[in-house]
């Protein structure tokens, strides 16, 4: 018979994982691409005026939207509305 050190037998160990969930909180929609009338895009773009997206996020744009996911709430009106 051969014997088995105590490095080399077999056991049970618990691993425990962290469940990551994403919730909608304040400032989630600044994390967003949003979907927006293209003249209204431009229209802002030359007299700084806020724009309004699909899902009433208000806000001046500035940032590059290829850089953000799409806004979930934008993507199924847009889809909506479309068919």
């Amino acid at each position: 018979m051969v014997e088995q050190s105590e490095e080399t037998r077999g056991g049970t160990a618990t691993i425990e994982r962290t469940e990551t969930t994403q919730s909608v909180e304040a400032g989630d929609h600044e994390r967003f691409a949003h979907y927006v009338q293209k003249d209204k895009i431009m229209e802002s773009a030359l007299s700084g005026e806020p724009v309004i997206a699909l899902c009433g996020k208000v806000w001046t744009p500035g940032r590059d939207p290829k850089k953000f996911p799409v806004c979930p709430e934008c993507k199924e009106i847009y889809e909506s509305l479309m068919g």
